[in-house]
């Protein structure tokens, strides 16, 4: 019997890999959150396999249905929105599986991020623009962050920025960030990124507080901030050197 993590994507049902449908396909018994995996995606779970909603369950809680599977000879998948990598509290479930000596296997699935920019056409890595990617949250009502990790450190490098659980706080935040890259920053809000009712809300930092206060996003939201979101009209934006008629091709 094996538990495995399985990164849920963003929440269309087509945007699990084919590793995670298989998996799903032969498990007996699945574990997920109801407010953010879709029921769609459990739409790949046997029909007769049980379903467990975790949103409303302690850790202990969590670890008994674990437990009683391993016991019962059952597969789990343990269903995290996006990849397990991110945000899933993955790393306190799999310490108590290690301490029990319960396998568990990890598949990693589509961030939400990268649904986000998808929804939008946009590359966050743009040459000459920006070449690094800060992945944070906000802390407002979850467990603080470490030290030299608040929001204006890392607002200060000015490189593309994704804010996870913090469309509650825009108009606190905006103001802040806006410090560092300026008013006239682009920022792209996506909220249910794949989901039938996606929301796409692009502005500045000037602007897109009152975007999402006019709209009601007040969960479930990506927010992505930095110039590269203007794309090839970001200020020295330039071609890749990959595909230069400067670089040396041999071969």
């Amino acid at each position: 019997m094996t538990v495995f993590f399985v990164g849920a994507g963003p929440g269309a049902p087509d945007l699990l890999t084919l590793r995670a449908v298989d998996v799903l396909r032969r498990c007996a018994v699945c574990l997920y959150a109801g407010a953010l995996v879709p029921p769609a995606v459990l739409g790949h779970c046997p029909p007769d396999a049980r379903r467990v909603d975790s949103q409303h369950l302690t850790l202990d809680e969590i670890e008994a249905i674990l437990v009683d599977a391993h016991a019962a000879g059952h597969d789990l998948a343990r269903l995290h929105s996006g990849d397990p990598s991110l945000y899933s509290a993955m790393t306190e479930q799999t310490a108590r599986l290690r301490a029990r000596g319960i396998p568990f296997e990890i598949v990693p699935g589509v961030p939400a991020f990268a649904a986000a920019a998808a929804a939008v056409g946009r590359e966050l890595t743009v040459p000459a623009v920006a070449q690094s990617v800060i992945l944070t949250r906000h802390a407002r009502r979850a467990t603080a962050l470490p030290p030299g990790e608040d929001l204006d450190r890392l607002a200060a490098h000015g490189t593309t920025l994704v804010l996870h659980l913090a469309v509650q706080a825009i108009d606190e935040l905006a103001p802040r960030l806006a410090a560092h890259y300026g008013e006239d920053c682009p920022v792209v809000v996506v909220a249910r990124a794949s989901w039938p009712d996606e929301l796409v809300l692009e502005g500045t930092l000037r602007t897109i507080a009152a975007l999402v206060g006019d709209h009601g996003v007040r969960r479930t939201a990506t927010i992505l901030v930095g110039p590269a979101l203007a794309g090839e009209r970001a200020e020295g934006a330039c071609a890749s050197h990959l595909y230069s008629t400067a670089r040396t091709r041999t071969g």
